[in-house]
């Protein structure tokens, strides 16, 4: 049966099969995909065929749909290879933020070249909003007017207070969407206003 993996814990996959159900599953034996070197070989968001163990609640992946498109970052061990952190997605929002923490531009810049080499739409949210001082305010103006200019599209919120969330929602509505960013930057609370 056909499935979307919408959850990975280690080397268990949750696939939502095309009926609804949930099932953790493995991969079948040493699994690898044609011309991509990654130390994970299916990511979330991935269109895998799955055969349904007994008990009915696991499943063993057999199979994996051509991705249309993924994101990519280098992997964290010393291997050349890469980890593949999402695939077949319409948008990834990448979270910054201008303090607490401070996001840099090379972080920003190396996300839009990860996402650009795979067509991937990006929209860059600038979030707590509502702690930057004028000086904060201004440098948040000035990277968003720069990144707009090359193509970028921008929206400045707050997820504690709530300002700017509507318009965000808008722009998420019916798009599978990557929501990345540097640890402590508000995803978590940002999801959990959405």
């Amino acid at each position: 049966m056909r499935g979307l993996i919408i959850r990975n814990t280690g080397s268990w996959y949750i696939v939502r099969t095309d009926d609804g159900q949930l099932l953790e599953c493995k991969i079948k034996g040493n699994f690898r995909l044609k011309g991509i070197r990654s130390t994970n070989p299916v990511a979330v968001g991935d269109y895998v065929t799955v055969v349904s163990g007994p008990d009915g609640v696991t499943g063993l992946i057999n199979g994996i749909e051509d991705r249309r498109n993924y994101v990519i970052r280098k992997a964290s061990n010393l291997s050349k290879q890469s980890h593949i952190i999402a695939a077949n997605v319409d948008l990834a929002a990448l979270v910054v933020t201008i303090s607490q923490p401070e996001t840099s531009t090379t972080f920003i810049d190396r996300f839009l070249a990860s996402t650009e080499a795979y067509d991937i739409p990006v929209l860059i949210v600038f979030n707590k909003v509502d702690i930057l001082d004028d000086d904060e305010t201004a440098r948040m103006s000035q990277l968003a007017d720069l990144y707009c200019s090359i193509g970028y599209d921008c929206i400045m919120c707050s997820a504690a207070r709530g300002d700017g969330l509507g318009r965000l929602e808008e722009y998420l509505k019916d798009k599978v969407t990557l929501l990345s960013g540097n640890s402590g930057v508000g995803k978590s609370t940002l999801l959990n206003r959405l």
